[in-house]
């Protein structure tokens, strides 16, 4: 795209101004529904977030890394004790969990698994939208997103007008600088400048004054519940995280990886904690690239691998389950001999999640923003339709 005066202030204003909250009004609903994706980069490791109790092929070839402390799930799963928010949330049925999960992508790189874990493709590089801003697109959900990120996440592409909250330090400029860009670009015919203006003017000081402090994940967290409540507010939001990739150092119930699960831990909490009433028509859940290998490395960490999780929580979670098709931790039962079996296409598990939140026909979404994949409808086990 070139970077043309107009588009630098469609794409830039983000970065100057907070951009400007300009959602539609088709999220006027009474009873809307939101949808929250938190992503893992890095490849988060399932086997650690959600551990298999008492598996002797996972302690035999894990035994620095293994979670002693986990949270009893049921007779065969436990959850790692960073995820405790997870855990109570379990106890409400307002958190689940699918295993021995991933997109197809077996190929290990960090750069084209995440390439396709955000566009729903077989072949990276291929597409140039995301599998949620599609989605939101068949769905008229058009304007309805926030990225707590900047740049705009590929994964939100492909669906006009979405949002960035990403804190700057800075102040609100005053009305003269305000009027001055606006008369600036008076001419221009491609962009309502004047709304935008006033966007930046009606914005919370909340929002304004928090500076670089407010880009922490409660302090992201609890702002963006404070817009999905509302009425006129976004629908969806993705949330960006990093540093899953633990080839060293990642530990058991401490380190590394349990630092990371913390964040999203962190997260989860402040959305319950102020989303009141609209927690319960709310789903969140977590994108990753892959899993990592069941075996550790001589720098205590594990290599890229295949299968993993999916974390889920929110009041349209159908029931507390981990739904899964375990396939086994022995060497046979591995992919090419070291890494979890992925039984389930995540992208299945994606399909549903925006049907429920959505209110869309799955085939649809399927056909239109999976180009038609042998993907399975898992809308009514794992959510409230």
């Amino acid at each position: 795209m070139n970077c043309t005066r107009r588009n630098f202030l469609i794409g830039g204003s983000a970065s100057v101004f907070l951009t400007g909250i300009n959602f539609s009004s088709t999220a006027l609903e009474k009873n809307k529904k939101n949808l929250v994706i938190i992503s893992l980069r890095g490849g988060m490791d399932g086997l650690t977030a959600i551990p298999v109790i008492g598996d002797k092929n996972l302690i035999k070839k894990r035994k620095k890394l293994i979670v002693e402390e986990t949270l009893k799930l049921n007779s065969d799963f436990a959850l790692h004790p960073k995820l405790h928010t997870f855990h109570d949330l379990w106890q409400n049925n307002q958190a689940a969990f699918v295993h021995a999960t991933s997109i197809p992508y077996t190929g290990r790189s960090h750069f084209d698994g995440q390439n396709l874990m955000e566009t729903g493709a077989k072949v990276p590089y291929q597409e140039k939208t995301g599998w949620l801003g599609r989605g939101m697109m068949a769905a008229n959900h058009i304007g309805e997103g926030l990225a707590l990120a900047l740049p705009m996440p590929l994964l939100l592409r492909g669906v006009p007008l979405n949002d960035n909250y990403f804190p700057a330090k800075g102040t609100l400029p005053s009305k003269n600088v305000l009027e001055s860009l606006s008369s600036t670009y008076k001419e221009d015919g491609e962009i309502n400048l004047q709304m935008v203006m006033d966007i930046i003017r009606k914005r919370p000081l909340s929002m304004m004054a928090s500076g670089r402090n407010g880009r922490n994940l409660r302090s992201l967290a609890k702002e963006t519940a404070k817009l999905l409540r509302l009425n006129d507010g976004p629908s969806v939001a993705v949330f960006d995280l990093d540093g899953f990739d633990t080839h060293a150092a990642q530990g058991g119930d401490d380190g590394l990886h349990a630092d990371h699960l913390k964040e999203v831990n962190d997260i989860v909490q402040e959305l319950k904690k102020n989303l009141g009433d609209a927690f319960n028509n709310t789903l969140i859940l977590t994108l990753t690239e892959f899993g990592r290998t069941i075996k550790q490395n001589g720098g205590n960490g594990t290599e890229h691998g295949w299968g993993g999780a999916i974390l889920m929580a929110g009041g349209l979670i159908k029931t507390s389950q981990v739904f899964t098709d375990w396939p086994g931790l022995k060497k046979g039962d591995l992919f090419e001999g070291r890494d979890l079996l992925s039984t389930i296409d995540a992208r299945a598990i994606y399909n549903s999640a925006m049907a429920t939140c959505f209110n869309v026909d799955p085939e649809k979404l399927r056909q239109e923003v999976f180009w038609s994949e042998d993907l399975q409808n898992f809308s009514e086990k794992l959510f409230k339709i």
